[in-house]
């Protein structure tokens, strides 16, 4: 309790609510516009972070990672385009809605699922926090390089179809890693002579061009589009009452949400297909899925709203990030000395307590924000996407040159940024690239430090909480060979799944 207190007293400072409120809003906008999303915002964003202070920055960054899904979801139901990626599934039913006159009931329905999906998610994040904080310093080098180990091979396994693609690219990100002064004798390595790649290749430099920039090329390439949307007229605070009625599917892909936040790799897509499904398996009117289901817009938005603060569990507890996003804040962590792990448990509880009830206060403002500005968020969606094209490449290279006030990094950015469009335009995935790159350096550093105290490979996992993550790296590469087996002996029909059977969106 006395932890709780202190981190509240910690939260409640002028400088951390303004940061979270800036964030809050922030996000909810730029979730909003289409082709932008919160991996570009944060990308932008991490280099003015690192001159606040730790608790300033981060509270900012989870602002706009907790509340871009909930703007996401405001163009995916009015016009079909979803404002971010994981906001894709909230069409298949939030657009119906809309084409039959009920706009406004989607819009309500996906601000009450998205917030429960987030209360929830928060409420098992701080009842797990007393047993993160005893199981976290049983982690010594050697289980924390193997369960960076496990969220390489989940983050690569993940990638179903691409699975050698997103290889080659998470080992690209760990040999970037490589590059320049190694850590523990400054010696160098991949160099070649030159002067310029000494200081190595730079985490925030190689974000910004991947997704920020990379982003803006596109953007600017391709054709000018607005959106024309309609007013939403009525009270939005009948979705609260209406989402009692799906407490069960909200309950459900919640708990979906939960699990897949925690297991790096997998994330939001995993648990609105795994939630969807359930919900359509179980519900008494399955024909009305994809053609303006209440339950299954329910099932997408309150899936993908509990994965943020599940996705802060492998981060703060071990600090192995579970996808580009919270790579990027374990960004901040570093650069302010508070290192995410056992230790963080131990001497900073006050600290993780304090982005606990960030966290909820976020969906709060966000919730608030949202029932009374609805309306001027979709003006803001209307923005010429070559405008927005425009702010991106701009703010992105003044990101990029205030790190290090160094032209280098802006044309290595924009060098990242034609292989990010490279890597768009072909469908293949970034994430690895720079999981590789975070992960990669964790596995490095916490291998170099466990081998003065192994003397054969079984000394790895001789401990039980090695032993037991070298089982699941066996079972997770025993089940995809599996599967590949399987899929080999019965290739799968050319027909789509019972969820893109029942899609009515256009």
């Amino acid at each position: 309790m006395s932890d709780l207190v202190s981190g509240i007293h910690l939260l409640f400072d002028w400088q951390v609510l303004i940061a979270l409120l800036i964030g809050s809003v922030g996000g909810v906008i730029i979730g909003a516009i289409p082709g932008v999303g919160a991996a570009v915002a944060i990308a932008i964003l991490l280099p003015a972070t690192f001159s606040l202070p730790p608790l300033v920055g981060l509270t900012m960054l989870l602002g706009i990672y907790g509340s871009s899904m909930y703007g996401g979801a405001i163009p995916a139901i009015l016009i079909n385009t979803p404002g971010t990626a994981v906001n894709a599934l909230t069409t298949y039913d939030g657009y119906p809605m809309t084409k039959n006159g009920e706009g406004r009931r989607a819009i309500a329905l996906a601000y009450s699922a998205s917030f429960a999906g987030g209360v929830f998610s928060l409420i098992a994040l701080i009842l797990l926090s007393p047993l993160l904080a005893k199981v976290a310093p049983m982690f010594g080098s050697r289980e924390i390089f193997l369960a960076a180990l496990l969220g390489i091979i989940l983050v690569v396994l993940a990638h179903r179809g691409q699975v050698f693609a997103a290889g080659m690219l998470a080992a690209f990100g760990i040999f970037l890693n490589t590059v320049g002064l190694e850590p523990v004798r400054y010696s160098r390595r991949f160099t070649f002579d030159q002067s310029w790649l000494s200081s190595g290749v730079d985490l925030i430099v190689v974000v910004l061009g991947l997704f920020a920039l990379s982003q803006a090329f596109l953007l600017l390439v391709e054709k000018d589009t607005t959106s024309k949307l309609d007013r939403i007229d009525g009270s939005i605070f009948s979705g609260l009452k209406e989402l009692w009625l799906y407490k069960r599917v909200a309950t459900v892909a919640a708990s979906f949400g939960v699990l897949m936040g925690m297991i790096p790799g997998v994330g939001e897509f995993t648990a609105q297909f795994l939630s969807y499904t359930y919900a359509q398996k179980t519900s008494k009117t399955p024909e009305l899925f994809g053609h303006g289901s209440p339950e299954g817009l329910i099932a997408s938005e309150a899936a993908n709203n509990a994965v943020p603060a599940a996705a802060m569990i492998p981060l703060l507890a071990l600090g192995i990030p579970g996808e580009a996003l919270t790579a990027m804040m374990l960004s901040v962590f570093y650069v302010h000395n508070v290192i995410p792990g056992p230790q963080l448990f131990q001497g900073q509880m006050d600290f993780v307590m304090a982005l606990y009830v960030a966290l909820l206060l976020l969906n709060v403002m966000v919730m608030v924000f949202l029932l009374v500005s609805t309306n001027l968020v979709t003006k803001i969606i209307q923005v010429p996407s070559r405008m927005v094209g425009v702010m991106i490449l701009l703010l992105g290279f003044v990101g990029v040159y205030s790190l290090r006030n160094s032209l280098t990094d802006c044309i290595m950015a924009a060098g990242f940024g034609v292989f990010g469009v490279i890597l768009k335009r072909l469908n293949l995935p970034l994430v690895p690239i720079i999981l590789g790159m975070v992960l990669g350096g964790i596995m490095e550093v916490k291998l170099r430090s466990a081998m003065p105290r192994v003397n054969s490979p079984l000394d790895m996992i001789e401990r039980p909480i090695g032993m037991i993550l070298f089982a699941v790296i066996l079972i997770v590469i025993g089940l995809h060979i599996r599967t590949l087996i399987l899929e080999r002996r019965n290739p799968p029909q050319d027909v789509d799944s019972d969820i893109h059977l029942t899609q009515g969106g256009e």
